[in-house]
Parts: structure tokens; sequence; C-alpha cells
């Protein structure tokens, strides 16, 4: 099982799981049968259109192919970067430091993903993900990105989505503005393996600070329970937004 650490925005120092090669092959495979079903499907509805209008049948093969040309880059923006294909290899797109990636840098690596996977069949994307060793191709190194393994079926009590009593009181109501990657980054430290007491202490007490600032308050909780209770602040807010 090849790793990574990444710094995250925060200093404080994660591990994710790489995504295999074999994973991310498929994801292309499942991504690629769906594209050419949507293509035909619309070829086939182009064709009939054109019967009654060739203008109109034209022009809506042409509007409803775009989506399939930006498949790739319209989804990893919008799905918290996954496809439909790596959502079911259950890996994503990250930014080398953990954060999620800026639509630009989506747009990036779609682009040299032209060079890299299609031109040369996916030889240079998989030479290089073997020679970098971050889990990188071409267009990943030039945006800032990797592709990491998403958590499985058997880890999703450690989740940040948890069940709030409906009768909790919220301490922090600016939680309910904290990004995804904050709030995975609180989820981590605080499933530190118990066996490293010292170093999730460490690392509370870092995150802590960190996140008294930017949600701008001070608190006389310990930093665990700091962060326990911004977690499920986060969790209660989200909730009833939903």
């Amino acid at each position: 099982m090849e790793t990574i650490s990444i710094s995250t925005t925060q200093n404080i120092n994660l591990e994710y799981e790489l995504a295999g090669i074999g994973d991310r092959i498929l994801a292309v495979i499942i991504d690629s049968l769906i594209q050419i079903g949507y293509v035909i499907a619309m070829i086939v509805i182009a064709s009939i259109l054109r019967g009654f209008d060739i203008v109109i049948g034209v022009w809506f093969f042409v509007l409803l192919y775009l989506p399939i040309f930006l498949y790739e880059v319209l989804q990893e923006t919008f799905f918290n970067g996954q496809t439909w294909g790596k959502k079911a290899r259950h890996i994503r797109v990250i930014h080398i430091d953990g954060r999620e990636p800026t639509i630009g840098q989506f747009i990036l690596r779609w682009l040299l993903r032209f060079v890299d996977v299609s031109i040369s069949m996916g030889t240079i994307a998989i030479a290089t993900i073997l020679i970098n060793g971050k889990g990188q191709r071409l267009g990943d190194l030039a945006a800032g990105t990797t592709v990491i393994k998403t958590r499985s079926t058997k880890e999703l009590n450690q989740t940040v989505f948890k069940e709030i009593d409906p009768d909790y009181t919220i301490t922090f109501a600016q939680a309910g503005q904290l990004k995804t990657a904050d709030v995975e980054t609180i989820q981590s430290v605080l499933n530190v393996r118990s066996d490293e007491p010292d170093l999730q202490t460490q690392l509370a007490v870092k995150l802590k600070a960190v996140l008294e600032k930017k949600l701008g308050t001070e608190s006389a909780l310990e930093p665990l329970s700091f962060l326990e209770t911004v977690l499920k602040d986060y969790n209660a807010i989200k909730g009833n937004l939903a």
C-alpha cells in the first residue's frame, strides 16, 4: 500500500493512501463506457431531429456533445474531485496539500490528459506515476494534484458525518463556515491511533490554535474537546441545512 504524507494548510501532516494504477485504469474504462453510451444516444436523437430540421439536429448534437467533451473536468469540479468512474473505484483528486483543487487545477490536469493519457494510450501517465512516487501523472504534476483512495465502507463510522441529537446546542456557530478539508483534518486528528496519545495531543493543540483564528474565537476547552465540539457543531449546522 503506497501512501503520501501531506502537510495541510493547518500545518498538520496527514497520510493518505494513493490510488493504485489498476483503480485509475478501471475508472477511465468506466468513464469511457459511459461517454460512449451517451454519444451513441445523442447520435440517434440528433439523426431523428435532423429529419425534421437539419439546423436543429446539428445544434442539438453539438450542444449535448460538449458535456461529454468536458466530462472529466466538469465532474471533478462539481463532484469533489470525482467522476462516476472514480466514484465507482473509491478514488478522488485532491490538492497535493490536502485541499480541494480549484477549477483551474482541474482544467490544467484535464488539458494535459490529452498528452499523457489520450495520445500515448496511457503509457506516459503510467510511467510518470511509477517514477514520481506520489501518484502523479503529468497533469497532476502541472496542477499540483494527486489521486487518493477514499474511505472504505468499513471506515464509514469514522467519517465527519455523524448523527447529532436534535436537542444538541451549538457552541460555535462559525463552524458552519469551515471547508470540507478543514473538517477532514479535524477528523483525522481525532482518529490518530490510541497508542500515540502524545502525537495526537500535539496535533490537537496546533489545530485548535489554527481553528480559533479561522473562526474568530477563543475557547477554554481542552484541545481534543474543542475539536470534538467543533465537529459536532459542523454536523449539527449542516444537518439543519440539509
